[in-house]
């Protein structure tokens, strides 16, 4: 396959992760999720309890030059989480210049947005089913499952806007969206590796 870089924006119960995982399998390239904490993590010194932190940490609106990222990031004098968004998008950015892979959520779609090659999914769903899939596979435990869904999707929107300046999950950011209620996920599997291939 042609050098190309994937990455999937999912809203949370929607099963986004597990495409992306399956697809990265089925085109055997390689699949980044909480691998790019682990890279990122390795590269600073800092614990991966802190990147997991900084995601949650993200209110106002600050826009980040990419194109200024060097290893001495130290030298930025920004937040803790700004920091650490930087050292993932200068990771995100060596991982797709290796080859072809899969990326999951980080903003990589933004971080990428002038990589040539570059496939951006958004993947949803309706809440129903997105609480179902929450509560039996990813053993959401609560008794407002709907709030808690809702209220990851509004962690993350709010991270990417915080990040990016851009509305998480605007069509326009994507070069294809799906909405899993509608098929079988290895089936959308499918799809996605179709669209993929003849792009």
């Amino acid at each position: 396959m042609q050098h190309k870089v994937i990455t999937i924006s999912r809203q949370y119960g929607s099963g986004g992760r597990i495409v992306a995982q399956k697809l990265a399998e089925k085109l055997n390239i390689p699949f980044y999720d909480n691998e790019l904490i682990n890279l990122a993590a390795e590269k600073t010194g800092l614990s991966k309890e802190c990147f997991h932190e900084a995601e949650s940490v993200s209110t106002g609106n600050l826009l980040l030059s990419l194109t200024t990222l060097t290893p001495s990031i130290d030298s930025y004098g920004l937040p803790l989480n700004e920091k650490i968004f930087l050292v993932q998008s200068q990771v995100i950015k060596e991982v797709a210049e290796q080859g072809s892979c899969v990326i999951v959520g980080r903003c990589a779609d933004y971080v990428l947005s002038e990589f040539p090659n570059c496939i951006n999914i958004f993947i949803h769903a309706d809440l129903e089913e997105r609480v179902q899939r929450a509560t039996q596979l990813y053993h959401l435990n609560s008794k407002h499952p709907e709030s808690d869904v809702l209220k990851t999707d509004k962690k993350r929107a709010g991270y990417y806007s915080y990040f990016t300046g851009h509305k998480w999950g605007k069509l326009e950011n994507y070069d294809l969206s799906i909405d899993t209620s509608k098929m079988a996920l290895d089936d959308i599997v499918d799809v996605l590796q179709c669209y993929i291939e003849k792009r």
